[in-house]
């Protein structure tokens, strides 16, 4: 039994299957590439659903976080610690807004965006208690909590989990007009992904999140916009609402966030919707650790060069050109996304999505696949271009495309 075997024997043996990973086992990752327990050189075309923006073991990531571990690790929200005022700050600026609430993980950074929206609802717009509903676009994916899966639409993540949380409404993604005419004067909220990461990334019509941007000013509702995959460089932008000049009322931060180190995510708005939460309503023992404000101080320093949104807009665009020849040949049937964030439909005679990651993994390539026959790819943002085209003619070798 090879040491690969071995180790997914025993993961299978005493970890809960709640995955089901590609038969690989990595040991160690460097920028772009991974390395496993044999030895064998991966390009990571996944970058963690895009936690790892920054590529692995980024040097300046780890240096902050190896400083910042000499030094004071946790304190909990009990104490003020020295890291946490300047990344409040910084993060509100790098948003251009004017309040930060620190959390974890996103699924708790959406929880956090939930709560919030419900108590401004009460406590400014006027909503009688216990009426507050958020509208939500069908095919999302927000998390994986019971309060999240409550308004999800896919059977998977729902099954066996009931009773669910009330208060949502959820229409379809894309559609204004289903969205317009569900906002009530009991809405307090409308939670959207600018592009749909799990569901295939998918990208909403043109001027879909103006509108969205229109119907919520008109009707006195929190735009909340879940950039925890979209955003801090992705797209090409920092945010992906930019990309049709929007500005929510609330962003949902994470993944990126945490630079691939550590954890870390947040809610990011204005201080007449944060400063609804008083001492005590909310909060978490290690959101806002001084290790994670260290690292993600980086990380907002790295977004502020401009370098990695400039890298994804120029790679991105030669990443769907190359894509897009694949739907000519006949092998793909559709190709979406924006900057280095791609959802390749794969036509059913060439094999499913898993069969497809396999086989690109057998090549040295590890990509993930969703829905079936879609294979998601989102490597780096600091790939080089040959690494890229590389890991491209791999696909092209496993489709036979000649």
């Amino acid at each position: 039994m090879t040491t690969t075997e071995r180790l997914i024997a025993s993961a299978d043996a005493y970890g809960a299957h709640n995955y089901h990973p590609l038969p690989v086992v990595v040991a160690t990752a460097d920028g772009a590439w991974m390395t496993d327990v044999e030895g064998r050189r991966f390009l990571d075309l996944l970058a963690g659903y895009s936690a790892l923006n920054f590529g692995h073991c980024n040097r300046r990531l780890i240096d902050a976080a190896r400083a910042q571990l000499e030094r004071v690790t946790l304190t909990s929200r009990a104490f003020h610690h020295d890291r946490f005022a300047d990344f409040c700050a910084q993060l509100a600026q790098l948003c251009g807004m004017e309040m930060v609430l620190p959390m974890n993980t996103g699924a708790e950074a959406v929880e956090t965006a939930v709560k919030t929206a419900r108590k401004w609802g009460y406590r400014v717009k006027g909503v009688p208690d216990g009426r507050a509903r958020i509208v939500v676009a069908s095919d999302n994916f927000h998390g994986r909590t019971t309060t999240l899966i409550s308004f999800s639409t896919d059977a998977e993540a729902r099954t066996d989990f009931g009773p669910f949380t009330p208060g949502f409404d959820i229409v379809p993604y894309g559609d204004l007009a289903a969205l317009r005419a569900t906002v009530t004067e009991e809405t307090v909220a409308v939670l959207l992904e600018p592009i749909q990461g799990e569901a295939g990334v998918r990208v909403p019509p043109p001027g879909y999140l103006a509108g969205v941007r229109e119907v919520t000013r008109e009707r006195n509702v929190l735009f909340v916009a879940d950039e925890i995959q979209s955003g801090l460089g992705r797209t090409g932008r920092t945010f992906a609402c930019e990309h049709e000049g929007v500005v929510p009322d609330v962003y949902v931060l994470g993944k990126a966030l945490g630079g691939g180190v550590v954890p870390v995510s947040a809610v990011v708005s204005s201080r007449e919707v944060l400063g609804v939460f008083r001492p005590g309503e909310h909060g978490s023992t290690f959101g806002g650790n001084p290790l994670a404000c260290a690292v993600a101080l980086e990380v907002i320093a790295m977004l502020r060069s401009g370098e990695y949104q400039r890298r994804a807009t120029e790679l991105g665009d030669h990443l769907h050109r190359e894509l897009g020849l694949l739907t000519s040949t006949g092998h793909v049937t559709a190709v979406r996304g924006r900057g280095l964030w791609a959802g390749v439909d794969i036509a059913p005679e060439y094999g499913t999505g898993r069969e497809i990651s396999e086989r690109l993994m057998d090549r040295g390539v590890l990509v993930k696949d969703t829905h079936g026959v879609t294979v998601r790819i989102a490597p780096p943002l600091v790939i080089s271009k040959e690494d890229l085209d590389w890991g491209l003619a791999q696909l092209r070798a496993v489709l036979g495309v000649d």
